[in-house]
């Protein structure tokens, strides 16, 4: 500490000097022309952004560039002032002090750039990529003016003990950047086998998503137990306190613990896959994604509905594509006596045919049901294999058809129809 206390007391001598006056103005101007550079550069980005067609590789290399154009800009400049100092035999060794720092600070920034764009990109990934590069550039910029040493030594001073155990800030410190690190390293390995899963065609959707949920697991606690032991904390000793974590857990936490093992069940067991169109309860939808904790269900009405994994273990579920993703659909009305029901039957089979939606094989079919009071009542069936995409309006799509064909043929519709037949499934 005391030698820490003698290094400033002597650059606070030193900046009363004339040559160390010169080379903080070479360093302010070199950050007057890293900030210019910067706007500069900036604008002329969203000029390129808005005029320029979109393309992932020179998005990302623009982008990266934002990153390091200041730092960079100030390292430049301070590199054509030294030459400038040198030719004139000024002293130099502020600037050969703050040009690494600048430099290092470019190299830190594009390297978490590269690390936080290989994530899924959120905006909380965003506000961390500059608290993360700030804390690795003051590290950095420690260990080249060398006061790190100094400054670990204050912190290991700072330190209580709890009976044999020696608790001190460096400690405290090393931990939750052991944590963080090896967190963002499991993160970044569970995130780039998900992605490389998802390119595998040939696997099945659920057995993807179980590798990627029970990779992503295993590499948390991994870091997590790797981090506690390079901090030095003994693991043995945590058996006591993992107990008695287990017993909060399964007593207050059970229900989430429950929805995790749930999850993993529906993967594994492969009763729910992404795609698949579920009625449970009173929800009805397809399957958009596979969490940990939920299962979201894109509904008829365009939201999205989180339903706990326990609640699709323990619940009646309906899966409309489990086996086979064909879903019928019914349409029934009625025509009058004086009019021929086979060639209704054939106008509708026609109509049906000819739609975009309506399955070949099970071919479309019509049958007269029945002789009513009102008239005759005709009911067709019809199947479609994408029920995600809408089950309504195939059947709007039938029936307005067949009232236009009907009246081209002078057949005619009672105004008394028949009730309409049960759906085999929630109308969407």
């Amino acid at each position: 500490m005391d030698d820490l206390t003698t290094l400033l007391r002597d650059w606070m001598d030193a900046l009363g000097t004339p040559a160390v006056q010169v080379q903080l103005g070479v360093i302010t101007c070199a950050g007057l022309f890293g900030a210019w550079l910067y706007r500069y550069w900036t604008q002329r980005l969203a000029t390129l952004s808005a005029t320029s067609p979109d393309h992932w590789l020179r998005d990302f290399f623009l982008r990266g560039l934002s990153r390091i154009i200041f730092p960079f800009g100030m390292f430049l400049f301070m590199a054509v002032g030294r030459v400038i100092l040198r030719k004139a035999r000024m002293d130099v060794e502020l600037l050969d002090s703050v040009m690494p720092l600048a430099l290092s600070w470019a190299a830190i920034r594009l390297a978490v750039f590269i690390l936080r764009t290989s994530f899924n990109p959120t905006r909380t990934l965003k506000a961390w990529e500059g608290i993360i590069s700030t804390t690795l550039w003051v590290a950095v910029a420690l260990h080249l003016l060398g006061w790190l040493p100094d400054i670990l030594n204050a912190m290991d001073e700072i330190a209580f003990h709890a009976g044999k155990v020696h608790i001190s800030l460096l400690a405290v410190t090393k931990l939750v950047l052991a944590v963080a690190s090896l967190l963002i390293l499991a993160l970044w390995l569970s995130n780039f086998i998900e992605k490389r899963l998802a390119g595998a065609s040939d696997m099945d959707a659920g057995m993807r998503i179980g590798i990627a949920k029970f990779s992503r697991f295993l590499l948390l606690t991994f870091a997590l137990l790797l981090s506690l032991y390079s901090a030095g904390i003994d693991l043995t000793a945590l058996a006591v306190f993992g107990g008695a974590l287990g017993v909060g857990l399964g007593f207050g936490l059970q229900r989430i613990a429950s929805n995790f093992i749930s999850g993993f069940i529906l993967v594994m067991d492969r009763s729910i896959r992404p795609g698949d169109v579920i009625t449970t309860g009173n929800t009805y939808g397809w399957v958009q994604e596979m969490r940990a904790r939920y299962v979201v269900v894109h509904t008829r009405d365009g939201s999205d509905t989180l339903i706990p994994n326990e609640k699709l273990i323990t619940s009646d579920v309906i899966n409309w594509s489990y086996a086979n993703p064909n879903m019928s659909i019914s349409l029934a009305l009625r025509i009058s006596y004086q009019d021929d029901p086979e060639r209704a039957i054939q106008i509708m089979l026609d109509i049906a045919r000819k739609h975009a939606r309506v399955l070949s094989d099970p071919a479309p079919s019509c049958i007269l049901k029945e002789f009513g009071e009102a008239g005759i009542t005709l009911e067709m069936t019809v199947w479609i294999n994408d029920p995600e995409a809408g089950i309504t309006n195939v059947r709007s799509d039938l029936y307005l058809a067949i009232w236009k064909a009907f009246k081209q043929h002078a057949i005619t519709i009672p105004h008394t129809l028949p009730p309409a037949p049960p759906a085999p499934a929630p109308e969407i």
